[in-house]
């Protein structure tokens, strides 16, 4: 039985970082079905600036469709879609491309080019922006420190460790000051240490660039570090949402089952 608990209006501890009421993020009645196989059959949620909402689920629930509808790189069946005030379905080749700039998104692998340097990833995303090289290797150092790793500029990726590249892709992602930040599993293969490191992280981001972010996770530790509220989705609709506290204190098994550390 679905069970579908209200967002308490007393805000928990993490809460007091989300610092606009604006709204970065609108969806109604998403649905997206695969040949035969609906996978989300009625999803609605928001999520205002400088929140950060955490989406969790089962494997194959549809976490991962949710969010590349968000940037447009699957398009849904039905439902409407608002991203910073733009209706995602009403966007042109360039209009869509416009917005992805600013948002961003970090995949579970990190996704850096092997044959390329740090310094030559980061700058990927700048190869069509008429910049001074000047001007770019200062937003590249600029990405770097913000995930601690300056020292790592010149180095391959085959040089790093997983949870450095993670930071580095999440860096890249960075560069160009996104307002939405869309996260894929950030903590997936890595030991508990990196994956607490990593969680920081994204606090951090949140603090000083006031960004809203979608957050994927199967870790529940990630996610009780850095909700504001989280959304539990389940055949494919929204099954509960609220607080981490409100949903650890589930009297239904099945959403409490996600939240035993």
């Amino acid at each position: 039985m679905e069970t579908t608990l209200p967002t308490n209006t007393d805000q928990p501890k993490n809460q007091a970082n989300v610092k606009s009421a604006e709204m970065a993020l609108e969806i109604k009645n998403l649905q997206k079905s695969f040949a035969n196989k609906s996978v989300l059959k009625d999803i609605s949620l928001t999520l205002t600036k400088g929140e950060n909402l955490v989406v969790l689920g089962k494997s194959g629930s549809g976490k991962s469709v949710l969010i590349k509808c968000i940037i447009g790189l699957i398009e849904p069946d039905g439902g409407s879609l608002q991203v910073l005030g733009k209706n995602i379905s009403e966007l042109d080749d360039k209009g869509l491309n416009d917005l992805r700039k600013k948002v961003g998104f970090l995949f579970q692998s990190a996704a850096l080019y092997d044959s390329m340097t740090v310094r030559e990833n980061l700058e990927f995303p700048m190869r069509e922006l008429r910049m001074k090289e000047s001007e770019r290797l200062e937003l590249v150092k600029e990405a770097l420190t913000n995930v601690g790793l300056a020292e790592a500029i010149n180095k391959m990726p085959s040089e790093l460790s997983g949870g450095m590249r993670k930071r580095i892709g999440l860096a890249r992602t960075l560069i160009l000051k996104p307002e939405i930040m869309l996260y894929d599993e950030p903590t997936t293969g890595l030991d508990p240490i990196t994956s607490k490191e990593i969680s920081q992280l994204i606090m951090d981001i949140q603090k000083r660039l006031n960004t809203a972010s979608i957050i994927i996770t199967h870790d529940i530790a990630c996610a009780k570090i850095t909700a504001n509220r989280i959304l539990v989705i389940r055949d494919g609709v929204c099954a509960a949402a609220g607080t981490f506290t409100e949903l650890q204190a589930s009297q239904d098994p099945w959403i409490h089952s996600f939240f035993e550390l």
